[in-house]
Parts: structure tokens; sequence; C-alpha cells
């Protein structure tokens, strides 16, 4: 994220808008876990997945210790035990629960944690009202957007939890996660040129966007539109899973070992293709861009098409001629610094650069993002064989 002593950042909300688009932002994790039942909060069914009641205190926690804690001098913790439980990765910060063991927290309770996050959502708003400094108001604008961040992962990670208990059961009946696009495909041909990528705006990003720069780029025809699930299931038919050839020699160990032959909540019912969703089982859209695949998988669909996926450059330069923001879709670049990249000093600076290793890029936002968070310039980032995000593709000719 933009820091205040490696990057200029500028402020582009009044005092009175950062504090609605903070409440709002508050308000809308604890709408997103409304429709869950008590036993739902404390569930994790594998690592990536962390049990929603996490997410609710995580993000409490981030605003209680980078911000209440150094600038709001009679401020009190809420409890001495939270910041071990609810710190995620931040190693400068001290000790914590290892990831695999957030689902064994029973303790504290559910509804200590609501009382946690009323505590320092109050104890905040009046720190916003009664602060004029620049620097408080950048880092609460990093905590609204890092729990923005959360409520795209609290959505997943409520699928994934649901998805895989044998009941099925939905989540709600009015949660849309398969639009299906209107126009036709077509190729749309970016002439060879050099182009500027990164973020020029002034308002508010993360680090791993700066470092604005030209690249050259070759012509290259993108599609318009992403693949869908009839387009997906002819390389499922035609034994795209069983095509040695069609993959990366990781990704045959992976998809060999685990038994991968679908798309994750795929599933085949008196001869008929299903997909979980979060109103529950449904017979598979055809129509609906697919989701839920890996770059392994992307990566295998485009050879078999004997295409490509873009880099994230070629995708950055194009977006603006396509709709995006339905899945978040992986592209052939590894996430990688910028030129000049410099990490936010201090624990801050664990946020993005510490991951600049083994992953891939993602681009666009999906069904899950929430509102005033993504833009063209917004670099996602997961390991090569995740899919339990809203992961989808597009193709690329040469």
């Amino acid at each position: 994220m933009c820091s205040k002593n490696e990057y200029t950042f500028f402020m582009t909300l009044t005092d009175d808008n950062l504090l609605t688009f903070f409440l709002h932002t508050r308000s809308h994790s604890e709408e997103i876990c409304a429709p869950l039942q008590i036993e739902d909060y404390v569930v994790q069914p594998i690592i990536d997945v962390s049990p929603p009641k996490w997410h609710l205190g995580h993000t409490t926690w981030f605003f209680e210790e980078f911000i209440l804690t150094k600038y709001f001098p009679e401020y009190k913790r809420f409890h001495a035990d939270f910041s071990f439980v609810f710190n995620s990765y931040y190693e400068s910060m001290g000790k914590r629960v290892i990831r695999t063991n957030r689902g064994n927290l029973s303790r504290p309770t559910v509804s200590e944690v609501y009382e946690y996050r009323d505590y320092v959502t109050s104890h905040m708003q009046v720190l916003l009202e009664k602060s004029e400094s620049i620097e408080i108001h950048k880092l609460i604008e990093v905590g609204i957007h890092h729990e923005k961040q959360h409520q795209e992962l609290l959505l997943t990670d409520i699928k994934y939890i649901l998805g895989n208990n044998p009941l099925l059961p939905k989540y709600n009946d009015t949660f849309a996660e398969n639009p299906v696009t209107g126009p036709s495909l077509r190729y749309i041909t970016i002439d060879e040129g050099v182009y500027d990528i990164g973020y020029h705006a002034k308002d508010f990003c993360y680090d791993n966007e700066l470092g604005a720069h030209k690249v050259f780029l070759n012509q290259y025809s993108i599609a318009n539109k992403l693949v869908t699930n009839k387009e997906y299931l002819e390389f499922v038919t035609d034994g795209g899973y069983s095509n040695s050839l069609l993959w990366h020699s990781d990704a045959w160990d992976w998809i060999t070992t685990n038994n991968i032959r679908l798309p994750l909540y795929w599933c085949i019912i008196k001869e008929q293709y299903h997909q979980y969703t979060l109103r529950g089982l449904e017979f598979l859209n055809m129509d609906a861009p697919v989701t839920h695949i890996s770059y392994y998988e992307a990566f295998a669909y485009s050879q078999w098409k004997g295409e490509r996926l873009p880099t994230e450059f070629e995708w950055e330069v194009a977006q603006q001629y396509f709709e995006w923001g339905i899945r978040w879709e992986w592209t052939e670049s590894s996430y990688l610094p910028y030129p000049g990249y410099k990490k936010a000093s201090g624990a801050l600076g664990e946020y993005n650069g510490k991951f600049m290793v083994n992953q891939k890029v993602l681009r666009g936002g999906s069904v899950a993002t929430p509102n005033n968070h993504t833009r063209p310039t917004y670099r996602n980032f997961f390991n090569p064989q995740l899919r339990w995000q809203f992961n989808g593709l597009r193709l690329v000719k040469s």
C-alpha cells in the first residue's frame, strides 16, 4: 500500500466522507456474515480458508494495532490476547496463532468478536472526528481497503465452508454469482507499441501498483469476453485433464496427485453437470464465465485452444475495451515488483512485497469484490494451484 515514507499519497476524501466510508465498510463485513449460523463462524476446511469469525477479528485488529494503539493516547486494548489471536502474517508484530489453527479457536466467542468490533469501531469514530492528521487518515484508508479485501475473502471462504458440507447448504437466495455477459465473442487487436503501465492518479492505491513505467508490446488480439462454462466443458469432455501435453510439469503432478478432473464446485449428478453456488446446488449455467479454476487449468485450456493467456500488461492496456469485474482473470505474468519498487517501512511493508515470489498475477475483480475497491491497475496475486476464489480466464491470439 502507499506509505507516507516511500510514496506520495494524495487524500481525495473529506473528513466526513472518510468517516462514512469507514463506517459503511465496517457494517458491510457484518452484513456479509448475517446469513450465517453460529456454527458456520468457526469452520476451517483447508489452510487457505479462514473462519468468518477470524476475518471479523483480524480486520478489527488491524485498526487497533496500526492506528488506535499509536495515535489514540487514551485507548486501552479490548483484550490483551487478541493481538496473538488475530494477527495474520505480520512477523514484526509478534507471535500469532498459526494459520492452520484458526479453526480451532472456539474462544473468543462470536459474540465477543462482535463486541470487539463495536469497541474498536466506536474508538475509531472518535479518533476520526477529532483528528485532522493526514498521516492518520492515510492509515485509515489503508485499513478500509484491507477490510474490503477480507470482505471478498469472507464470501469465498464462506462458499468453501458451505460447499464442502455434505448437505450443500445455501448461503442465501439472492447472491448472483453467474452473470451472463451480453456481447458475442470477438477479438480486439492492440497495435504494437510502447504503453504506460501502473498507477498515475492521485487517490488510493497499493504500493505494488506504483513505479509507473513503460512497456513495449507486440501486436496481439485479446478476447472481449471471458471463457464460458460451455466452452470449458468442451475441454473437459475432450479429455483435457488426461492429456499431459497440455500441462506444466508441476500442474500435471498437482492434478494427478489430487485427482483433479473438473473445476472446483462442479459435479455430475445423473449424467448432468451441476455447480455449487452461494444459492445452493444448481444446473451448470453454460453461458456464465467459468470460475474456480487454477492458473494451471487456465494455462492448459489456453494450450488446448491453441491460444494463450494475456500478460498483465496486455490486460491493462486492453481493459478499456471489455467488461471486467466478473472473475479475477489469470494472467501469464509472475508477481514481481515494478521498476523502482520499495517496500513501505515497518510492519506495513509486509503487506505486499514479501509475497513477490512463486505467485501469478490476476487482474480485474470478481462478483465478490466490494464496491469502490478495484481499478484497472490493481494487481491481485495467488499461487498457481489455488482456485477457491472466483477465478476465470480470457484468451489472447498473438
